[in-house]
């Protein structure tokens, strides 16, 4: 008792009381936040229109450093019309630690790409109804998030994390599964400075996360972390388009899953999940061409004009939009664990929770791509809000989350971006290490409470330094002599 009272008097004392009684609120309010708390499960939402055909969804799962986590697993999903569960297979039954990029084949196949152990990735051939197998490919590629299937049959890649003795070896390369051997094959290095973003010696420096086949020898390309979507023609091997540019954040943030649209004019339109913005955008070039609408000789530099967005501050980590032919746009909400439609001015007409970190959603009946019209050509230009939807400003699908309204709530005072900032950053790394069972706010304040922990633990050891290094000093006297 004597030396509780001692820790507890004078003036240390009662900033000890007041630490403690901060971290035991924090604690018991986390408990409160967790009361009743139901992790999302994978389910219709709401279906105000039925769509035409089922919508496959790619669930990445949760997995660190190859190891998956069985409450958060890696699936694929066949939603009906109507919201029912149709087909179903999940990361073990592939041999898949995550999934990634789906696309629809011509006959009904779909080309799946999913990251394995040891740094491998695979790609197959599936029959959905069945899960048949059709034929699959691993190659010794660490993470790679899309691969697709060109005409011939071969595999246009898109290689990320591919940094040997410092230097980044990311780049596009055409696979030829006949003779095994690469067909064509396009560097980064060799067309940004190599002071690009983190620099041309980092781990992971562009970040490739998609290439699509947007015309013969036309390749759109998304390096996620320069900030850009591009176009390559193969033959000459320059970019002949580009929207966005490396640290201009007001355009594209980290995008993922660009497509091309074009209207009848032939004016050149990106629709971008622009992932780390949390919005859904469309910017429109400034010149049109419509008896060459898509060619190899089409000018490299557009002015680019922002034509329509949707969901700023509602959606969460966007990673996938597709303009469907009703000029709906299909969207993976990831950090919010759902797929949903949307109009053009925003209302959301059917929704679909798929837990945990959906990638892409696929509707196979309009096939590979989509290619629904532009905003322009409907009319329909602007920023909306996402309406009628579970999802409302500030709010994730478990209600409001505590980090938008504690940096809602700071704006203002000195130092609010650096906050809105540390809070954002912490919404998006949290769910990889938060138990399922633990409601966001419920970590959210447990975490605050070991934060206050460890800054008390480390005040303590700063008082305490002299104490502590003398007992340390006779320690080791004390093994010195034994």
């Amino acid at each position: 008792m004597s030396a509780l009272r001692s820790l507890l008097s004078g003036r240390l004392g009662v900033v000890r009381l007041c630490l403690g009684l901060v971290i035991l609120l924090l604690c018991v309010s986390a408990v409160s936040a967790t009361i009743g708390y139901s992790p999302p499960e994978v389910h219709p939402v709401s279906i105000d229109r039925e769509p035409p055909g089922d919508t496959v969804i790619s669930v990445q799962g949760y997995n660190i450093w190859g190891v998956t986590n069985p409450q958060k697993p890696a699936r694929l999903l066949s939603v009906a019309p109507n919201g029912s569960l149709g087909w179903h297979t999940s990361g073990d039954q592939l041999d898949v630690s995550w999934f990634y990029d789906v696309d629809p084949l011509a006959n009904g196949d779909l080309l799946v790409v999913g990251t394995i152990e040891k740094q491998k990735t695979r790609v197959l051939r599936v029959e959905p109804d069945t899960g048949t197998v059709k034929w699959s490919e691993t190659l010794p590629l660490w993470d790679t998030h899309d691969i697709t299937l060109t005409e011939n049959g071969n595999l246009l890649v898109a290689n990320m994390r591919n940094t040997e003795n410092g230097t980044s070896n990311d780049r596009l390369y055409v696979y030829n599964r006949t003779t095994d051997e690469i067909d064509w094959e396009w560097r980064f290095r060799d067309h940004y400075p190599n002071e690009t973003d983190a620099g041309v010696s980092s781990d992971d420096w562009t970040h490739v996360n998609d290439v699509d086949i947007i015309s013969p020898g036309l390749y759109m390309v998304s390096p996620r972390n320069f900030d850009e979507v591009i176009v390559i023609n193969r033959s000459t091997n320059k970019i002949v388009m580009r929207l966005g540019e490396d640290e201009s954040h007001s355009t594209l943030y980290e995008q993922h899953n660009p497509s091309y649209l074009q209207g009848p004019d032939g004016r050149p339109t990106f629709l971008v999940a622009d992932s780390e913005n949390d919005r859904v955008v469309e910017y429109a070039c400034d010149r049109a061409d419509s008896d060459h609408p898509l060619d190899g000789d089409m000018k490299p530099n557009c002015d680019w004009n922002q034509t329509w967005e949707a969901g700023v501050d509602q959606l969460s980590w966007p990673r996938d939009a597709d303009r469907l032919p009703t000029g709906n746009t299909l969207i993976t909400d990831t950090l919010n664990h759902r797929v949903i439609e949307i109009s053009p001015n925003g209302t959301v007409v059917w929704e679909y929770s798929a837990p945990w970190l959906p990638y892409d959603v696929e509707r196979p009946a309009h096939g590979h791509e989509p290619d629904g019209p532009t905003m322009q050509e409907l009319n329909q230009t602007g920023s909306h809000s996402l309406t009628n939807g579970s999802v409302n400003p500030r709010q994730d699908i478990t209600g409001p989350k505590l980090t938008d309204q504690i940096a809602t709530a700071t704006e203002g005072v000195p130092g609010d971006h650096v906050i809105a900032a540390g809070l954002d950053r912490f919404s998006k790394v949290a769910p990889w290490i938060r138990p399922v069972w633990l409601s966001p706010n419920g970590f959210f304040l447990l975490s605050c409470g070991a934060l206050v922990g460890v800054v008390w633990g480390g005040g303590e050891f700063f008082i305490h330094r002299g104490r502590i290094s003398t007992v340390l000093r006779r320690h080791v006297c004390r093994l010195r002599t034994s």
